[in-house]
Order: structure tokens, then C-alpha cells, then sequence
């Protein structure tokens, strides 16, 4: 009788709102993501700090995720699905308010990682609640909302907050932020329901233990690489102490008989492969967040909010295509999506690594906006087939591990593109004559842009082998 209570109470959950409600909450969380971006230059400027030190602001925010997602599916365990929508959106309105009224430097970090915190109890409860209360064959189309926002959010950030400087001060990023996640919150209260049933399993200290270190670990050491280099001390002992926590982790986690994240999930071929393209896009995604705005900026010396705006289309398509490959997945499944995605990106990756500073605007935003179509191709029909395969009391940890790996991903993948860009801008700029000449600055970003872009096209041929392999789950 335990076992079918799910099954009967599936039948009373009322869907829309629920969906909503994850909805609003994820995409402000997502938003703010990628919000504070654009501010960054005016940020040193008024806090009298280094660009490293600033870089925090995003190192601290993806850190925190690193460490608390991979607990998230023994938090779901322990907590009901109201209490951490609550929780979630208590943690992020408290790290906004705190965030628009930072009177320093450290008291907007710390509102940072607060806001982290309500985005990583978030994201991985948000995946497993529609696991459970939708049925398979609609999951591609929710899933495909979901892409909508998880990609559209963090694409629009940089644009509007671009346009809130041009006339208000870096604290209205957050004030606008602020009615949104107070509506979610109320919408939430009255509308959330209780999806899981509590199992409230031992905890395993040491498991948190490693976790913390091996994920969190990995993430400082890879986002430290793109401002002290791979040769820095701090990066290669973090990096090395997270990857040996991590393996200590995992042997332990095998040995348990309630494991903090349950690696046989891994057994799954169809996951496996789920989580390793989604792995490779998200670099690919990162990566190129990190580089047409640095390219747009200094290659092509446009101004913040048009640099923003070149990007906006790319990432309004590649939110309206998610719903739309959603349907297409629950139809025809992930072959006829994934296959063609990696194709698509191939050529799209291939071509920017040809841009020069002659190249006009209007090609840039094409060819962003073809790459990102690519990219709603891949990412959620991947992600939802790989997820399709696991047993329902595997769900909590394949979304936990499905949602690690996509921090982890956007670490490696933004700091390695760093690394390629400023070793080929330094190896341009011993050859030139006048290293103070704007053109030749441009020139020699514009040739480490290009090298970058090479990193991704390497990473989306993997992809398309894998693909090969994809089957309907």
C-alpha cells in the first residue's frame, strides 16, 4: 500500500501551477546569474578593487552551487517539497535585498552566496519534481519550458542589466529582481505542493565532507586558472586535493547503503551519455558567454549594452527553440535532435574561430544565434532521455548529479577558453611592434578568441560521436 501512495496522489497534483511556480522562481534565480555581469568594470571602479578579486562575484557564486547540489538529492530526502521551494526563495530574496543595499565589496559577496544558495536548492528540487509529476510521454515538452528558462534567463541578464545601467545605479540590477521572487514566493505558498515521499536517510558526515571538498574544490581550482594560470600553486593544489576527495568519494558512495548521491546511475548507459552531452554543451555554452562579449568589447570596441544586445537574439531563439525540441523529443525522441545539434554546433563553432575584426555584426549574430539552436537541440532532449531511463528513487540523485556536473562543466569549460585565449593573445602580441596600438590589442584578442573557439569545436565533434550511440529511453 506504501508504494502506491505516490501513485494515487500523482493524480491529484495540480501540474500548471506547480510548473509556475518553478518557473518565475528559476528564471530570476538564473537571471541573476549572469545580471551582475555587465556591472563588473563599474564594480572595481567603486570599490577601489583588482579584476580578480571582483571575478569572486561569479567564483563565489558557482562555488557555492559546486558544494551544495550534489547534497541536494539527500536534502530532497529530508525536506518536503514546500519547504525547500520556501527555503529556496527565502535564501534568494534575503541575498538580493542584502545584494542591492551592499554598503562594501564583501557585504555584496556574501549576498552572493546567499543567493546561491537558494539557486542550488532550487535547481535540482525544480528537475525532480516535474520527473514525478508529469508522465513520460510530456516530460520533452515540460522539460522544453524549462530550457526555455534556463537558457533564455542567463542569455537576457547581460542585455537588460545593460540597459538598467545606462540610466540607474548596479543596485537596481537587484531591486528589480525583488517583486518577481516575492511573487514566486506567495504564488508558491499558496500552489506548491508535496511531491516526495521523506525516507530521512543516515547522515554520512564524511560523504558531505568529501563532496564538499572534491566538487568545490575542482570548481576554485579551474575558475582560479583564468586570473592566476595553470601554473599557480593555489590551482594546482586545489585541483589535485578535489580531484583525490572526489575519488575518495565516489569509492565511498559504492560502499554505502545510503549513499549522499548513489553513483549507480552511472550503470545507465542512456544517463551516462545524457550527462556527458550535457556535460560538453554547457562548456561550450560558457565558454562562448565568456568570449563574444570579451570579442564584442575589445575585437570590435562596441559598448556594453550594444555587445549585450548582439547577444540577445541568439539567446531569445534558443529559449523559444526549447519548448519546441521539447515537443519534437516526446514525438520522435533524441536522435533526430541530438545528432543534428552537435552537427549544427560543429559548423557554428567552426566559423567563429574564422572571426576577424572585419567580420560585421550582423554575421556574429547569426552565426550566435544558429550556434545556440544547436544548443536547444542537445541540451534538454539529452538531458530528459537520460533521466527517462533512471527508476523513480533514482530521480533525486540523477537530477543532483545531472545539475554538479553542469557547474563543474561551466567552471572547467570558462577557464580553460581563458587560459587558450590569453596564451594565443600573448603569443600574438610578441610578434607585433606597437603593443599599445588599439588595433593591435584587438587583433591579439581577436586571434585568442579564435584558438578558443577551436576548444569548442574539438569538444562538439565528442559530442557527436556520442550521439551516435543516443537511443530512446
Amino acid at each position: 500500500m506504501i508504494e502506491n501512495a505516490p501513485q494515487q496522489e500523482k493524480q491529484v497534483f495540480k501540474t500548471t501551477p506547480i510548473l509556475i511556480s518553478f518557473l518565475i522562481a528559476g528564471f530570476i534565480g538564473l537571471f541573476s546569474e549572469t545580471a551582475l555581469n555587465m556591472a563588473l568594470g563599474d564594480l572595481i571602479r567603486i570599490f577601489d578593487i583588482s579584476p580578480p578579486s571582483v571575478q569572486w562575484l561569479t567564483t563565489g557564486y558557482l562555488l557555492t552551487l559546486g558544494i551544495l547540489v550534489p547534497v541536494s538529492g539527500f536534502i530532497m530526502q529530508w525536506f518536503t517539497t514546500r519547504q525547500l521551494f520556501i527555503a529556496s526563495l527565502l535564501f534568494s530574496i534575503a541575498g538580493t535585498i542584502i545584494a542591492a543595499l551592499a554598503p562594501s565589496f564583501t557585504v555584496l559577496l556574501l549576498s552572493r552566496i546567499i543567493q546561491a544558495i537558494g539557486t542550488g536548492l532550487l535547481l535540482p528540487l525544480m528537475f525532480n519534481t516535474i520527473l514525478l509529476i508529469f508522465p513520460v510521454h510530456k516530460r520533452g515538452a515540460t522539460m522544453g519550458l524549462m530550457g526555455l528558462v534556463i537558457m533564455f534567463a542567463p542569455a537576457i541578464g547581460p542585455t537588460i542589466s545593460g540597459l538598467v545601467l545606462e540610466n540607474l545605479t548596479w543596485h537596481w540590477i537587484f531591486w528589480v529582481c525583488l517583486p518577481f521572487l516575492v511573487f514566486a514566493l506567495f504564488f508558491g505558498i499558496k500552489f506548491m505542493q508535496n511531491v516526495t515521499t521523506l525516507t530521512k536517510p543516515k547522515i554520512d558526515i564524511l560523504s558531505i565532507l568529501l563532496s564538499t571538498i572534491g566538487f568545490g574544490g575542482i570548481v576554485y581550482g579551474f575558475s582560479s586558472a583564468g586570473e592566476n594560470g595553470w601554473g599557480s600553486g593555489v590551482v594546482i593544489v586545489t585541483t589535485v586535493v578535489g580531484i583525490i576527495a572526489l575519488i575518495l568519494f565516489s569509492v565511498r558512495q559504492f560502499k554505502l547503503e545510503n549513499p549522499l548521491i548513489d553513483l549507480r546511475v552511472l550503470k545507465f548507459p542512456m544517463f551516462t551519455l545524457g550527462l556527458l552531452s550535457v556535460f560538453i554543451t554547457f562548456m561550450v555554452i560558457m565558454s562562448t558567454m565568456i568570449l563574444l562579449p570579451l570579442y564584442l568589447q575589445t575585437g570590435l570596441a562596441l559598448a556594453a549594452v550594444t555587445a549585450g544586445l548582439v547577444l540577445l537574439p541568439g539567446g531569445v531563439l534558443n529559449g523559444f527553440m526549447s519548448p519546441l525540441t521539447g515537443r519534437i523529443f516526446d514525438k520522435y525522441g533524441p536522435r533526430g535532435l541530438v545528432t543534428p545539434g552537435f552537427v549544427i554546433m560543429i559548423i557554428m563553432l567552426w566559423m567563429l574561430s574564422n572571426i576577424t575584426v572585419d567580420t560585421s555584426i550582423t554575421m556574429v549574430i547569426i552565426m550566435h544565434s544558429i550556434l545556440f539552436v544547436g544548443v536547444s537541440m542537445v541540451m534538454m532532449p539529452a538531458q530528459t532521455n537520460g533521466l527517462n531511463q533512471l527508476p523513480r528513487n533514482l530521480y533525486p540523485d540523477g537530477t543532483a548529479l545531472m545539475n554538479t556536473l553542469q557547474q563543474v562543466s561551466g567552471a572547467i569549460g570558462t577557464a580553460v577558453a581563458i587560459t587558450i585565449m590569453s596564451t594565443s593573445q600573448n603569443a600574438y602580441l610578441k610578434n607585433a611592434t606597437d603593443l599599445l596600438d588599439p588595433e593591435t590589442v584587438s587583433a591579439s584578442l581577436t586571434a585568442g578568441v579564435q584558438d578558443a573557439f577551436i576548444f569548442g569545436f574539438v569538444l562538439a565533434i565528442i559530442g557527436l560521436i556520442m550521439s551516435l550511440f543516443i537511443k530512446k529511453a
